[in-house]
C-alpha cells in the first residue's frame, strides 16, 4: 500500500466508507479545498483502489475555545516561560477508511501514518497537537489512538474536539 498526496490533475478513483458526508468530500471538496490552499488531502491506496484518505490543515489549540480545566492540563506541557495563549496545531480534516477494509485494523495503521508523517516532515513550520473533531461514534477510535477529549465552550452539535500530543511519540 501507498500514500499519494492528492493533486489537482489526479483522477479520482471510486471510494465508498458507508458516510454520504466523508464520501462527497473525496469526490467533490478534496480539490477544491487543495486548489484554494485550505486542506490537503492524502490517499491511501492498494494498486488502483483507494483503501482510505484523511486531509490535513492547520488549527490551534486556543484558550479562548476550550474550557478552563482542558486548558490548565495542556498548559502543563509546557515550562511557565512558554504559557501561551494558544499553540500550533494540525487538524485532521477527514478520515475514512473504504468500506471494504474496515474490521481489518487499516484504521489504526493510517493513524500511525498520519502521526509518522508528519514527525518525520513537518514542512515550513512546527506544531506540537494534532486535533480532530470527531463524530461521535468515531471517538473510542480516537481515544484507542492517543487522543483526548477537549470540552468545547461552543456546543459542536454532533461532533467531540480532541487532542494529540505529538511530543508523545517523540523519543527524546
Amino acid at each position: 500500500m501507498e500514500l499519494i498526496q492528492l493533486t489537482s490533475d489526479y483522477e479520482m478513483k471510486p471510494f465508498d466508507c458507508g458516510d454520504p458526508e466523508l464520501n462527497g468530500f473525496l469526490r467533490e471538496n478534496a480539490k477544491p479545498f487543495l486548489e484554494n490552499r485550505l486542506a490537503k488531502t492524502y490517499l491511501f491506496c492498494e494498486g488502483k483502489q483507494i483503501v482510505g484518505y484523511f486531509c490535513l490543515l492547520n488549527d490551534k489549540l486556543s484558550k479562548q475555545e476550550v474550557a478552563n480545566s482542558d486548558w490548565r492540563r495542556i498548559k502543563k506541557l509546557f515550562p511557565h516561560a512558554k504559557h501561551m495563549g494558544s499553540y500550533p496545531a494540525v487538524k485532521i480534516g477527514r478520515f475514512a477508511i473504504s468500506l471494504q477494509f474496515h474490521n481489518q485494523g487499516l484504521g489504526k495503521y493510517l493513524m500511525y501514518v498520519i502521526k509518522e508523517y508528519l514527525l518525520r516532515d513537518p514542512g515550513y513550520s512546527m506544531f506540537r497537537f494534532l486535533t480532530v473533531d470527531a463524530y461521535l461514534d468515531a471517538v473510542p477510535f480516537y481515544e484507542r489512538n492517543g487522543f483526548r477529549k477537549l470540552t468545547p465552550m461552543r456546543e459542536q452539535g454532533d461532533t467531540q474536539a480532541m487532542y494529540f500530543d505529538i511530543q508523545s511519540v517523540i523519543e527524546i
